[in-house]
């Protein structure tokens, strides 16, 4: 599986004055996205850590098209982009609950060794697990 969705209600405290989400909360959906994608496939960014495996961001775009409001429900879309040697690229889509594109966003992730902080291979674990979900294809 490529993707994985989950969903969220806007809280109070993640909107400005005019009960829009404020611009910085998109980046925390896209990480709860990331993390249950993980998840979703038998890992945890707290396994990884255990390893010796960091999994920085080291690129975000967002594109906001139209804004989500306190208390909607959000499906936040989180798909595997791309899977090259040292890091691992995302899209996201955010949709509230009558099925309208509210944002899209792209992150890119370096597998890094905690120990030497530099990058590394993703470990055979990680690639085992994203081939067996997506019956060999990414």
């Amino acid at each position: 599986m490529n993707f994985h969705e989950i969903k969220v209600r806007v809280r109070y405290a993640e909107t400005d004055k005019m009960g829009v989400v404020y611009h910085g909360n998109y980046a925390q959906y896209f990480e709860m996205g990331r993390v249950e994608w993980l998840r979703n496939l038998g890992l945890s960014y707290a396994f990884m850590e255990e390893q010796g495996i960091m999994l920085p961001v080291v690129q975000l775009t967002l594109n906001y098209k139209k804004p989500a409001r306190y208390d909607d429900l959000l499906t936040v879309r989180t798909i595997l982009k791309k899977r090259a040697s040292v890091k691992i690229e995302f899209d996201y889509e955010i949709y509230n609950e009558r099925g309208e594109l509210l944002t899209t966003g792209y992150s890119m992730l370096v597998f890094v060794d905690m120990k030497t902080g530099r990058p590394v291979l993703p470990p055979d674990y990680v690639l085992q697990a994203i081939s067996e979900s997506n019956n060999g294809k990414v």
